[in-house]
């Protein structure tokens, strides 16, 4: 089993930057690919940022440009820098781990932290 907690998310105003943090156990980190969703108000949870356990990432179109997912293996954190934050941007971020390569789909991914909060104002 995986365990994993985000944690970084706040309120911003449009234009600043947040970093998150997703601390993964329960597994050997270097050996997991993993990905990072979001959930906005009546919306489905849609795909933000992922990598294979080989480096291989990928970004949703909304944030490409604007976010970047990073991996480190030292502390088993996962992170996404999130720079030029939008209001559209305002959702519930969550960290996920797969088995798949397929990393863009949601209903692949078999563990999910609890979400961290981000808010950005105009």
């Amino acid at each position: 089993q995986v365990q994993l907690a985000e944690s970084g998310g706040g309120l911003v105003q449009a234009g600043e930057s947040l970093r998150l943090s997703c601390v993964v156990s329960g597994r050997t980190f270097d050996n997991l690919n993993l990905g990072w969703f979001r959930q906005g108000p009546g919306k489905e949870r849609e795909f933000v940022a992922g990598c294979t356990w080989r480096g291989t990432c990928d970004y949703g179109d909304s944030v490409k440009g604007r976010f970047t997912i990073s991996r480190d293996s030292a502390k088993n954190t996962l992170h996404l820098q999130m720079n030029s934050l939008k209001p559209d941007d305002s959702a519930i971020y969550y960290c996920a781990q797969t088995s798949a390569y397929t990393i863009t789909n949601r209903d692949l991914y078999k563990y999910w932290g609890q979400g961290t909060q981000v808010t950005v104002s105009s």
